[in-house]
Formats: C-alpha cells, sequence, structure tokens
C-alpha cells in the first residue's frame, strides 16, 4: 500500500492533477476513477511527449511502439500521394488517441504521419507493458487493456467510414457524407465544422475550387445553408 501511495504522489506529480482528470473523461480511461489513474500510469510506465506546430510526432515509415492520447492541442494524420498531394486522414484533437492500431502491430512500418497542428501534449504507453501481466496485480490495468481493444475496434469502424466516403461517385456525395457524419456527431442539424475550405477539400481530396462551387450549388438546391464554417441540413 505504502509503495502505491508513492506511485500516487510521484505520478500526480509528473502529470499533473488537471491531465489525471481529462484522462478520466477519455475512452482508454473508462470506468477508472481520477484517483486511480496516477497509479495506473505507473504501472504502464507512461510518459509524457511535447510538440510544436508542424512538428511530425508518428513518420511515415516509421515503427510505433507507444499509443498515445492527445492531452492538449491539435493535430491529423496526413499522408502523401504519388503526386505528393496531401491527403488528410484523420482529424485529432483533445482525448483523441494516436498509434492504437500500429502499436499492436510494431513490426509493420506506420502508412501515415501524425503531425501537430499547433502545440501538443500527448500522454504515451508503451503497448508491451499494456499486455504484461501486471506484476502489482493492479486491478484497472485489465480494464484499460478491455478499453484499448475497444478502441482498436472502433478505429477500424472510423476507417471503414473515412474510405467510404472518399469512394463515393460524385462530389456531392463525398461532401453529403462528411457533413452527415458531422451532424450525427454533434448530434444537430446545425453545426459548425473544424475545417477551413482548404483543409476541407484536402479531407475530401477534392479541389477547392470545386468544392467551393459544388457547395454553392448545394446551397442553391435548397440542400444546405452555411456561412464560413458553420452549416445547417436543410432538406437532405
Amino acid at each position: 500500500m505504502n509503495e502505491y501511495i508513492e506511485d500516487l504522489a510521484r505520478t500526480k506529480l509528473f502529470f499533473g492533477i488537471e491531465y489525471i482528470e481529462d484522462l478520466a473523461q477519455t475512452k482508454l480511461f473508462f470506468g477508472i476513477e481520477p484517483k486511480e489513474i496516477a497509479g495506473l500510469l505507473a504501472c504502464v510506465h507512461a510518459r509524457i511527449a511535447q510538440y510544436t506546430r508542424d512538428e511530425m510526432i508518428i513518420e511515415e515509415g516509421s515503427r510505433v511502439s507507444d499509443f498515445g492520447i492527445m492531452l492538449s492541442g491539435h493535430g491529423r494524420s496526413v499522408k502523401w500521394d504519388a503526386s505528393d498531394k496531401l491527403i488528410i486522414i484523420t482529424l485529432l484533437e483533445k482525448g483523441s488517441e494516436i498509434g492504437v492500431l500500429l502499436a499492436a502491430n510494431p513490426e509493420q512500418e506506420s502508412p501515415v504521419s501524425v503531425q501537430a497542428q499547433d502545440d501538443v501534449t500527448v500522454l504515451f504507453v508503451p503497448y508491451d507493458c499494456l499486455i504484461s501481466r501486471c506484476k502489482k496485480a493492479c486491478p484497472k490495468h485489465e480494464i484499460l487493456l478491455r478499453n484499448y481493444i475497444g478502441v482498436v475496434a472502433e478505429k477500424g469502424l472510423v476507417l471503414h467510414e473515412r474510405i467510404s466516403c472518399l469512394l463515393k461517385p460524385t462530389l456531392r456525395e463525398k461532401i453529403l457524407t462528411y457533413l452527415l457524419r458531422e451532424s450525427r456527431e454533434q448530434r444537430s442539424r446545425t453545426f459548425s465544422i473544424p475545417l477551413n475550405r482548404n483543409a476541407m477539400s484536402e479531407y475530401l481530396n477534392i479541389e477547392r475550387s470545386a468544392l467551393s462551387r459544388e457547395l454553392s450549388y448545394m446551397k442553391r438546391d435548397g440542400l444546405i445553408d452555411y456561412h464560413r464554417n458553420s452549416f445547417k441540413l436543410l432538406d437532405i
């Protein structure tokens, strides 16, 4: 017990109480009380890393052994195609998971890069420490492992949805698929998206001019209304 209390004190001092409270709201630490998270972080040898704007958190072609959670800032996973055109795969924000699929297969090279878009703080957990039998018989270690498996399954569904969006045959269908997903996630027909027009065109892998033109046509046809990054779904 004394050893646990010492771990708890050291970990709270290192990670900061505010980060522990934030972690309690994430999917990976769901069902684990904040007071238990500090000891668990010590158990799995978690660490914190900080990145500045445009710095690479994961580089394409690298091998990943730790998975992470963004504690602050924004980022994105990206890939460059054969013509050196940037494609945004996913957008990342506070609470987003990083490298959960890659860490489970450390021999596999990363097919994408993960880039910080502003100052970013990431909590990293070694995958080997997650799946290893806990020497302290930590009761919450198993919950963290189950949560990790759930996040992996969810990531697979998100990637499937992303591919489905990119494979839509028309610009309008790609745009509607994206807007409908944002509306569903925010549970409102009126919502804001985290992308400006340039980033939206990169995310949907279409030309910016074509995107702007099609949005204008959709507004004319009474499907949507919008002003900058605020959208409203009308007759869909």
